[in-house]
């Protein structure tokens, strides 16, 4: 074998070169690469997160709508991200247990909450003492979206739209019921605005659990606030009748349903608001890779047409704007909670 420290002197013999100009190369070498080296760093530094599995801790029920929003986002991150995203159920106590988990957790980026935002905005009022605090332990990354909520009756209702449904509740005051899957829940609290901004008096009947459409359906129970993907096929049967969606704009997936905004009561806004967060103390870097990534999920053609059939509004944010979001939601359903004197049981 050659000896390169030989060949080296050889050529000096040789009268090459000298070394200063073998370092010109070398100095010259460097400044047409540097640039693409920085490049090739920081898609490294990317690279870096994850190195293990990422996991999404949610409280939102198995098989769900909103839970097959999380595991359809999920999949499509497990491809961007070369690494495995799962969601890890961690149901009970309002979603109060998915949400200490993470804001406990190591801020590496690993421990993520899918978060129902209304849920845990109205978790940070509804109750007095928490393991965490909503507002400073998480580092928000993005929204994902949301699910348009509405107003759901009997098909013995003869009422059809929200002028004849209160004039019917106004007839015969204190007769007439609105159901939810418990006490201080996002259908509860919908149930108490509408009360609130339609001045009526109605009974709310609290379940246990969504075991409530059958009710509804037979006129044992006069109304219920839920998410409306659940619904479509009953509304489509003629089993149930939808009156009103409880969001700004018209749900795209009943396009022919009014909004309470536009039926005379601009303050019934509700939905299921859906958000990723972080434990507070996660470097920004990998707040961003999520950031950019969720983005680019949720704006995937194919991905954004299946969610929509199902009712589910894709919808991407700044950590930013999850982070206002957040303040808004909490403002909200604190004076909801405080006008209706609503207390745990």
């Amino acid at each position: 074998m050659r000896n390169p420290q030989g060949a080296f002197k050889s050529t000096m013999k040789a009268g090459n070169p000298p070394l200063p100009v073998i370092l010109t190369g070398v100095v010259l070498a460097i400044v047409f690469i540097a640039p693409q080296l920085g490049i090739g760093t920081a898609r490294a530094q990317d690279r870096a997160y994850p190195v293990k599995v990422v996991r999404f801790i949610t409280s939102l029920a198995t098989g769900s709508g909103a839970d097959t929003f999380g595991r359809a986002v999920a999949e499509q991150l497990t491809r961007r991200l070369n690494q495995s995203v799962i969601i890890e159920p961690r149901p009970g106590a309002g979603g109060n247990i998915a949400a200490e988990t993470v804001a406990k957790a190591a801020p590496d980026g690993y421990t993520l909450l899918m978060s129902s935002v209304a849920s845990n905005a109205i978790n940070a009022t509804y109750y007095s003492s928490l393991n965490y605090d909503f507002r400073k332990d998480f580092a928000p990354i993005s929204k994902f979206g949301q699910i348009a909520n509405g107003l759901f009756v009997g098909p013995g209702i003869q009422a059809n739209n929200l002028a004849e449904f209160a004039a019917m509740i106004k007839a015969a005051p204190g007769k007439h019921s609105c159901a939810s899957s418990g006490t201080g829940g996002l259908l509860h609290l919908t149930c108490e605005m509408y009360k609130k901004a339609a001045g009526l008096d109605v009974l709310h009947v609290a379940y246990k659990g969504a075991t409530f459409a059958t009710d509804v359906m037979s006129g044992r129970i006069t109304m219920v606030f839920d998410n409306i993907p659940a619904y479509v096929p009953l509304v489509s049967a003629g089993k149930i009748k939808i009156l009103a969606v409880t969001t700004a704009v018209r749900s795209p997936v009943l396009p022919n349903v009014p909004t309470a905004v536009e039926s005379g009561l601009p303050t019934l806004v509700s939905q299921g608001l859906f958000g990723l967060l972080a434990p507070a103390g996660t470097p920004n870097e990998i707040v961003q890779v999520l950031n950019r990534e969720v983005g680019v999920v949720l704006n995937d053609a194919a991905l954004r047409e299946r969610l929509l059939k199902l009712g589910i509004e894709p919808e991407a944010s700044s950590p930013e704007g999850l982070r206002d979001l957040i303040q808004s939601e909490i403002a909200k359903w604190a004076r909801v909670i405080r006008e209706a004197d609503i207390r745990p049981e």
